[in-house]
């Protein structure tokens, strides 16, 4: 039955340890920062998306995809899956280097996803001061093995630890630049239109309020917990300096967001997996 069950990893898992940090939110938009320095990545999403038009839908999509693979049951997470699939399937793009057509759902692209996105939660779950040893971390990327295989990959070609993931980064940054297009899609990431029922009306019709500044300070941090060579390509200089401050940033942000109330910080997919465990544990 549905209600008996915990989904691909459960509340034993290093995944929903992981997942149970608010602070993803600034893991999200560090992978995308991180996404748009792959050439054929960023033709792949500003041929086939709607992003500049409607980058918070886009935003609450993904985040719904996540929550159902990490906390939905098994069924939902591999409908979830299905779904994606069937998606990528139908998309196609061009490569604006070499005029070559390929579709979106090449594994070295799909891995480049799974690994920018895996890599982004657990570093910077761990940075913002989720204590986790050397071998969870190790676990979660095993564990994300099983996320990766939703989207149609092997999951044997996948780096399922930190050393994997290492040795995968420095095999694919020669492919790794920074574009007309990345440069473009990180400005929109830093500086996105405030849903406008959060926005102060201002001249020019830009709203400089309280929101936006707010955003601005998670952009900024999102920015600084990228590794330092993909600083450098996007004109940063990737010195100590700059970790030490996105740390803090990321701390006191996580202090602040584990302080709100559990209906703010947790998704309802969320809640109801943790109420199904709660049950379950009661009647063991």
């Amino acid at each position: 039955m549905d209600t008996d069950d915990l989904g691909l990893f459960g509340p034993g898992s290093v995944t929903w340890k992981v997942h149970d940090e608010p602070i993803l939110i600034v893991a999200g938009l560090r992978s995308l920062y991180l996404q748009a320095l792959h050439p054929r990545a960023m033709a792949g999403v500003a041929q086939n998306s709607n992003y500049r038009s409607d980058a918070w839908g886009r935003l609450v999509r993904t985040g719904t995809y996540v929550d159902t693979v990490v906390y939905g049951t098994t069924a939902e997470a591999e409908r979830a899956g299905r779904r994606l699939r069937a998606l990528h399937g139908r998309l196609r793009a061009t490569d604006l280097f070499t005029g070559e057509q390929f579709r979106i759902d090449e594994p070295d692209l799909l891995r480049w996803v799974h690994v920018t996105e895996v890599e982004s939660f657990v570093s910077t779950a761990r940075r913002a001061g989720l204590p986790l040893t050397d071998a969870e971390v190790d676990g979660y990327y095993a564990e994300q093995r099983r996320a990766a295989a939703l989207v149609g990959l092997d999951p044997a070609g996948v780096p399922g630890s930190a050393a994997e993931v290492a040795d995968y980064y420095r095999a694919v940054r020669p492919e790794l630049r920074m574009t007309k297009e990345a440069a473009e899609t990180a400005l929109f990431l830093t500086a996105p239109p405030i849903p406008w029922k959060l926005s102060r009306p201002a001249r020019l019709g830009l709203s400089l309020g309280p929101p936006r500044w707010a955003y601005f300070g998670v952009a900024g941090t999102a920015l600084g917990l990228l590794p330092s060579w993909a600083l450098r390509l996007y004109g940063g200089l990737g010195l100590p300096t700059t970790a030490l401050s996105a740390d803090l940033s990321v701390r006191t942000l996580r202090l602040a967001l584990t302080a709100l109330p559990r209906n703010w910080r947790e998704s309802p997919i969320q809640q109801a997996a943790k109420d199904r465990a709660a049950r379950l544990t009661a009647a063991a």
